[in-house]
């Protein structure tokens, strides 16, 4: 940090505590409120939708995925609205896109279903990349703290959300009504971050080199490895965990509710990590954060009675690896510019990746009849994720 940044950071603490940060958080938790949930809703009644349009699991998977191509799409163009409009205003009008493409993918027709769930990606796409920026830049001394408080509260709405879906799908409107509903808290969201005063600078300080090395930089690539491999796992157990445990001789909504086991537990496995960065910033934490769900895709392999078992570990893996991620991308970074052109890289090559999962997940399903061979492409992919994260502590 500069002698100026470090300056502000003193401010920062001395400046009414408990009211400014409560004051500033606010807008970002709610805007963290619907940053999963559009997209944790849909997993539980992705069988209904593939029964009202046709769908086979290759193109549900590939719908699941739509978003992450989203992500990775989107990601690398944030840095240009930012400089324009500032921080704020940006993810405000993001949060609109998102509220509108949650109605619009509900509407008849397949065309709807698609652009509608582009759209909301792309909503999502920009505050995955502006927010941790908004938490380096104003709680420069906080970071992995406050990263935790915005990881726990998009993941427990997005727990809520993956719940409630199918249960809500037996109302009037099915489908199309359970996954409408999150455009209210994305509108909400937007007004909010519309009236919201940027606590510091209003817009990323220029960078004071040139922004390219950020791509030619090791370290940079590891930690985009760390994004993507964490988020193909995520996003793939999203997609697809209620499937898994249906075909385990679950019910529909008992599916649902361990896909909300999943996520809650991340959530409270993302809360205790910050205390084990502080203490323990070693290849061991990168491997630690991806090892259970390892175990986990292989328990459910060889012992599928067990599986409430295997979707906590598999939950504890998630939250932690999240808020590692998060957490790396925003102690990397120089500056606010810096952080912005590093976390547009890393989920935007990381998504990328990530947009493979499901596809994959849906295509080994489709081809061999079972879910074995998927479980094991999890567990391979958890694993080299496990190795990226021991690389990326050791070059720093």
């Amino acid at each position: 940090m500069t002698a100026e940044e470090v300056q502000r950071a003193e401010r920062t603490v001395r400046v009414p505590g408990t009211r400014w940060i409560l004051g500033g958080m606010a807008a970002v938790l709610v805007a963290a409120v619907s940053m999963r949930s559009p997209l944790t809703s849909v997993g539980p009644v992705l069988g209904l939708i593939g029964a009202d349009t046709g769908l086979s699991h290759t193109l549900l998977g590939l719908l699941s995925a739509l978003p992450l191509l989203a992500f990775a799409a989107v990601s690398p163009i944030v840095y240009g609205p930012v400089r324009r409009i500032g921080i704020e205003r940006t993810v405000a009008w993001a949060l609109a896109a998102l509220a509108v493409g949650c109605v619009f993918r509900v509407l008849p027709g397949q065309p709807q279903l698609w652009i509608g769930t582009a759209v909301v990606g792309a909503g999502i796409a920009v505050c995955n990349v502006l927010i941790p920026v908004v938490l380096r830049r104003d709680y420069p001394l906080r970071v992995a703290l406050m990263t935790a408080v915005y990881s726990a509260t998009m993941g427990t709405v997005a727990a809520l959300a993956s719940g409630v879906s199918q249960p809500l799908s037996r109302l009037p409107g099915s489908w199309r009504l359970s996954l409408s509903i999150w455009a209210v808290p994305a509108a909400f969201a937007a007004v909010v971050w519309l009236l919201r005063r940027s606590r510091a600078t209003p817009e990323p300080e220029p960078d004071r080199e040139d922004p390219t090395p950020v791509w030619r930089s090791p370290g940079a690539w590891q930690l985009t490895a760390v994004m993507g491999l964490q988020s193909t796992t995520f996003y793939i157990m999203v997609a697809w965990l209620p499937s898994i445990a249906t075909s385990h001789g679950a019910s529909d909504a008992l599916g649902g509710w361990y896909l909300f086991e999943y996520q809650v537990i991340g959530i409270l496995a993302g809360l205790g990590l910050p205390s084990v960065l502080h203490r323990a910033g070693t290849p061991l934490t990168g491997i630690l954060v991806a090892a259970p769900l390892v175990i986990a895709c292989l328990g459910i392999i060889t012992l599928p009675a067990a599986l409430p078992a295997w979707v906590l570990l598999a939950g504890i893996s998630s939250g932690a690896a999240l808020v590692y991620a998060l957490t790396r991308i925003s102690l990397a970074a120089r500056t606010s510019a810096h952080a912005t052109r590093l976390s547009g890289m890393a989920q935007s090559i990381g998504y990328l990746v990530a947009a493979s999962g499901p596809v994959v997940v849906g295509w080994l399903k489709d081809s061999t009849g079972s879910w074995t061979p998927a479980l094991a492409f999890v567990a391979a992919v958890a694993a080299v994720q496990a190795t990226a994260g021991a690389l990326r502590i050791r070059s720093r």
